[in-house]
C-alpha cells in the first residue's frame, strides 16, 4: 500500500511531481493487479453513471415516499432568473448535488461517493466546475481518483458510515473529498488539496445522522446541497492560500472520536434529531401507517 494517511499521500505526490489522483491510480494498480487502462475504464463508467444521474435529476424526479423531489429543478429555474445571490457556479453545484440525491431517493442508479446518502456532493461539484474549467474527460476521471484518494484515507482512519459516525462521516467526508478534487482540477497543489479537505471537514464536525422515517431523504438531500457549497468555498479558500491550523489527518482523527462519542440516537437510527420532531414522527406515521 502506497499511503495510509493524507500526509503520506501529499508527500508522495510532491516527491513524484504528480497529482494525488495519479498516486491513487498507482495504488489501485498495486492492490487490484489490474492494468492502468482497466482501472481508468472502471472509473470512466462511474463517471458516466454520475453524469446520467445529474441529468435525470435536473429533469425532475420524485421519491416513492413523496418526501423529496423537484428541488434541483427549482434551483435551476432560480439560477436562470438572474436573481441568485450566491453566484452561478456555487448554486449550479448545489442543484446538481441535489439532483443526484433526488435520483437516489427515487430508487435511481447513482455512484456512492462515498455512500448513497452522500452521493451528490462529488458529482454535483464536478459537473458545476466543469462549466468553468472545461476539463478533458481524463481530467474529470482524475477528479474522481482524487476524491477516492482522500475518501480512502477517511474510510481507513475514521468512518464513512452514518451509523458509525453520524452524517459528518458521510456528507462531511464527501464534501472534503470534493473540495480536494476541485483544488487539483483548478491547478492547485497536493498540499492545497489537503488544506481544502481539512477546512471542509472541520466545518462539518459533529453533524448528526437523523433521517426522518429512517429514509435517506430528509434531511439528507439538503445536506448534500450544503456539503457541495461547503466544498466549493473551502476549495476557493485553499486556492487563495488559506491553510487549516489543524492538519488534515488530525481533523480526520477528531471526526472519528466525535463519531465514537455520539449517542446512537444520532447515528442513523431515526430516534433523535429531526427524526424525533413532531413533524418527523407525523411523516413517519403517514409513510408507514404507524400509530402516532
Amino acid at each position: 500500500m502506497l499511503f495510509k494517511n493524507v500526509a503520506e499521500l501529499v508527500e508522495l505526490a510532491e516527491k513524484e511531481g504528480v497529482k494525488t489522483a495519479e498516486i491513487m491510480i498507482r495504488q489501485e494498480i498495486e492492490v487490484t493487479g489490474l492494468t492502468r487502462e482497466e482501472i481508468i475504464a472502471k472509473m470512466d463508467r462511474n463517471l458516466t453513471v454520475m453524469e446520467q444521474a445529474v441529468e435525470r435529476g435536473l429533469n425532475g424526479v420524485t421519491s416513492v415516499s413523496g418526501l423529496t423531489g423537484g428541488d434541483a429543478v427549482l434551483l435551476q429555474k432560480y439560477l436562470k432568473s438572474g436573481k441568485a445571490l450566491s453566484g452561478h457556479t456555487l448554486l449550479d453545484a448545489v442543484s446538481k448535488a441535489v439532483a443526484t440525491n433526488e435520483v437516489n431517493a427515487a430508487m435511481g442508479t447513482i455512484c456512492a461517493t462515498p455512500t448513497a446518502g452522500s452521493a451528490g456532493v462529488v458529482p454535483g461539484t464536478l459537473f458545476a466546475v466543469k462549466e468553468v474549467l472545461n476539463p478533458t474527460r481524463l481530467e474529470m476521471i482524475e477528479y474522481l481518483f482524487t476524491s477516492a484518494a482522500f475518501g480512502f484515507v477517511v474510510a481507513n482512519n475514521a468512518s464513512i458510515s452514518g451509523a458509525a459516525g453520524g452524517c459528518q462521516a458521510e456528507v462531511g467526508s464527501a464534501s472534503g473529498m470534493a473540495a480536494a478534487s476541485i483544488v487539483e482540477m483548478a491547478g492547485g497543489s497536493p498540499k492545497q488539496a489537503a488544506e481544502a479537505m481539512a477546512i471542509t471537514l472541520k466545518n462539518m464536525l459533529g453533524l448528526v445522522c437523523d433521517p426522518v422515517a429512517g429514509l435517506v431523504e430528509v434531511p439528507c438531500v439538503k445536506r448534500n446541497a450544503m456539503g457541495a457549497s461547503n466544498a466549493m468555498t473551502a476549495a476557493d479558500m485553499a486556492l487563495a492560500g488559506i491553510t487549516s491550523r489543524i492538519p488534515c489527518d488530525e481533523v480526520i482523527g477528531a471526526m472519528f472520536l466525535i463519531g465514537q462519542s455520539m449517542p446512537s440516537a444520532l447515528r442513523e437510527t431515526a430516534e433523535g434529531g429531526l427524526a424525533a420532531t413532531p413533524t418527523g414522527k407525523r411523516l413517519e406515521a403517514e409513510i408507514f401507517g404507524k400509530k402516532q
